[in-house]
């Protein structure tokens, strides 16, 4: 089963293989490449805690993010604005399909701003691309 942390959640839609490491930039790969696909379903615990993307950064302690002092606290907070935004509950199992569907119907590109504030990635326009394209699809096959 897939470990994913809160704003994880918006990060694999604008996903272009940027990142902090080689390590990290395969397993987002990976980790993207499963949540992109529509063909496939799967059970994601969502969690506000390193998961298996953190495990591939060279910022990780063991049980916290320590890119900086104030990385972890940063990052925890995006978690728990996403968790909130999409009504989400910490260490609960979720099907991929419905975290994808949260996602199309809950967040706007706009939304970013507030939900990611402070994200380095941010400025790059590439998860508001991803969000944007994540809705489009979405609007064409309804």
């Amino acid at each position: 089963m897939r470990t994913l942390r809160g704003h994880h959640l918006l990060c694999v839609h604008g996903f272009q293989r940027m990142g902090y490491s080689e390590s990290f930039v395969k397993k987002m790969t990976e980790i993207v490449a499963f949540m992109r696909d529509d063909r496939t379903d799967g059970p994601i615990r969502v969690i506000a805690a390193l998961d298996e993307a953190c495990y591939a950064c060279p910022h990780h302690g063991v049980d916290r993010c320590e890119a900086d002092e104030e990385s972890n606290d940063h990052v925890l907070a995006m978690d728990h604005r996403v968790l909130k935004h999409l009504q989400l509950e910490e260490n609960r199992v979720y099907m991929k399909s419905e975290l994808i569907e949260r996602t199309k119907q809950a967040v706007e590109p706009d939304d970013l701003d507030v939900l990611c504030a402070g994200c380095s990635w941010l400025s790059y326009g590439v998860c508001k691309e991803g969000i944007r394209k994540l809705k489009n699809f979405s609007d064409k096959n309804n």
